[in-house]
């Protein structure tokens, strides 16, 4: 699964840096132009390198809750929950020796 998870965000960040490529060439192109200054280009980068990592964050929230989801149907618990139930039964079994040795004696 988390292979899956890799391959899905090393895929992100190709088509991120490949889109980022192409916006800076065409603002690049527009400054020599003379139909934006250098300055107003730069802001415009840094807005859709914003907007971009808004984006990304959003979809791996979305991924992960999916994903989680998906876990979830499956039957699988958290390590939250997996470490919760062995606390349970450590504690049960330390519940069982005191009484099993009370019982002996």
């Amino acid at each position: 699964m988390s292979d899956l998870l890799r391959k899905g965000f090393l895929i992100g960040i190709g088509a991120a840096l490949n889109g980022k490529e192409k916006v800076e060439k065409v603002y690049n192109e527009m400054v020599e132009k003379g139909q934006m200054s250098p300055t107003e280009a730069k802001e415009a980068i840094r807005e859709f390198r914003e907007k971009g990592e808004a984006q990304n964050e959003k979809w791996n929230a979305q991924t992960e809750a999916y994903f989680r989801e998906q876990i979830r149907d499956l039957g699988f618990v958290t390590k939250e929950e997996y470490h919760a139930l062995e606390e349970r039964v450590q504690k049960l079994e330390k519940l069982h020796e005191t009484s099993t040795d009370a019982g002996e004696e």
